[in-house]
């Protein structure tokens, strides 16, 4: 697991527990299954970019992507 999927995977998860959802309830807000969600909070890494956007629009959450500390690649 990249740092990055376990960020989202944790801040996901943070802000479904933090509006009392359950998986289910996210998945039907977002138009996924819950087996997709359970998926992106485990940080599993063949997830679809258009649904992971499609569940954190459903939890109010934005997905940036910004240059890392120093600028190049790791």
């Amino acid at each position: 697991m990249s740092e990055a999927s376990g960020e989202i995977a944790a801040r996901v998860r943070d802000r479904r527990r933090a509006l009392a959802l359950t998986q289910q309830d996210l998945a039907d807000l977002a138009g996924v299954s819950e087996r997709f969600v359970r998926f992106v909070e485990q940080a599993k890494p063949s997830i679809r970019l258009d649904a992971l956007t499609a569940v954190l629009d459903a939890l109010g959450l934005d997905l940036a992507v910004v240059a890392r500390r120093g600028g190049g690649p790791t």
